[in-house]
């Protein structure tokens, strides 16, 4: 068992790669689970969480999360640190790109040490409830219509990480 748990709930299997992206960058370090699959026994002893979701409709959870989120947020996770990740389109979806990882945010903001904050720059969209204060409260991507800033922005994502989860 690794330190970092990669928790992912994907509907068209673009959280899936993203999530299989992140376990490639840290190196081996980080242990990935379906949400759909996984049991709170598995995942209760890692230290550090990556959650990752899509987003679908108006801001809307990922499905396989709408089942584990309540779970997962009672589980005992005092000392823990978790990042989230969620994808949207920024085009379609203008005025609620990337929600989805508020409602996860919302859910366990007091119970862990949420990390891996991104700046609200470079990305193109209305507003977003994921962002406050002029920063986003996770790493928003775009398979969509940004897919080429992707890795770039996912290296960067993940080398603060390693600051927080190594």
């Amino acid at each position: 068992m690794n330190n970092i748990a990669i928790l992912y709930g994907s509907s068209g299997g673009n959280a899936a790669s993203v999530a299989r992206q992140v376990q490639d960058l840290f190196d081996g370090k980080a242990d990935i689970f379906n949400v759909l699959e996984v049991t709170l026994d598995e995942i209760k002893d890692y230290p550090y969480y990556v959650i990752g979701t899509s987003t679908t409709g108006i801001g809307d959870l990922q499905d396989d999360w709408e089942g584990f989120l309540p779970s997962f947020a009672r589980m005992d996770l005092a000392g823990k640190k978790v990042a989230i990740f969620a994808l949207g389109d920024s085009a379609s979806y203008s005025t609620s790109f990337a929600e989805s990882m508020k409602v996860v945010y919302d859910e366990i903001k007091d119970k862990v040490r949420i990390v891996g904050q991104v700046a609200d720059e470079g990305y193109t969209y209305d507003s977003s409830t994921a962002v406050i204060e002029g920063t986003w409260i996770g790493l928003p991507i775009d398979e969509d219509n940004e897919y080429d800033l992707t890795q770039e922005r996912l290296e960067k994502w993940v080398e603060s990480l390693k600051n927080e989860f190594i």
